[in-house]
């Protein structure tokens, strides 16, 4: 015979996610006590924290995984419906967010801080993305941002879109970025020739690209390392 469930609101208090996350705080409380904060309901047959570990275990049980999750994807489990979904994906997208923006004001100073910054904003893309850091005299980061978005193989960086939001950021320097799904590091043709146009393009505004960095699950691969820059 199954055991009776209780709802958690009939939970001992020190055992309810909300209750335990004011009592002590957010560090005190599981990857599953914390999502199902962010579902808020369960169903009749499962509870908040069950169906906070059916999302986990979609996401391979591991955060990092669970961020290239879609809306669609979290919907195929029974009991996330589509706002439970939206509002999962928003607090992964905000916790992306809130670690891109602690690195406006830091200096560039090496490719491997760079590129581990680079890896943890594009880790969760299936497809390329090509992005850019800004960066002021000081050489201290003061924008990020995704430019361009293509497909499975590749994507498109417009020089004329890279140096126009330069110009509108008042940057002296750039850091170019685009990530590999694949997994592979080598820069393609048409990698070193985007690269090519857009330090040649640079100069005209006196602006100099600092580097132009590959990043995957497997590294990264530094132009400016290679001495292509």
């Amino acid at each position: 015979m199954q055991a009776k469930k209780y709802p958690i609101k009939d939970w001992a208090e020190d055992d309810r996610p909300r209750e335990k996350l004011l009592s002590k705080s957010p560090f005190a409380l599981s990857d599953s006590e914390l999502l199902a904060i962010l579902i808020h309901h369960g169903t009749i047959e499962k509870d908040a924290i069950e169906l906070a570990k059916d999302v986990l275990k979609l996401g391979g049980n591991n955060l990092s995984q669970l961020g290239r999750l879609t809306v669609k994807d979290m919907m195929k489990i029974k009991g996330i419906g589509m706002a439970k979904a939206v509002t999962i994906v928003a607090a992964l997208e905000l916790g992306r967010r809130r670690q891109a923006g602690s690195v406006k004001k830091t200096r560039v100073e090496g490719s491997r801080e760079v590129a581990r910054f680079f890896q943890s904003q594009l880790k969760d893309h299936s497809h390329e993305v090509f992005a850019v850091l800004f960066l002021n005299r000081a050489n201290k980061v003061t924008h990020f941002e995704i430019l361009s978005v293509g497909g499975i193989t590749g994507t498109v960086a417009d020089p004329r879109m890279v140096l126009r939001r330069a110009l509108e950021m008042n940057a002296v320097g750039i850091v170019l970025c685009h990530n590999h799904p694949s997994g592979s590091l080598r820069p393609s043709s048409a990698d070193e020739d985007v690269t090519a146009k857009i330090v040649g393009a640079a100069r005209f505004f006196d602006i100099k690209v600092i580097d132009h960095i590959i990043v995957s699950n497997e590294g990264f691969y530094s132009f400016a390392d290679q001495g292509l820059i």
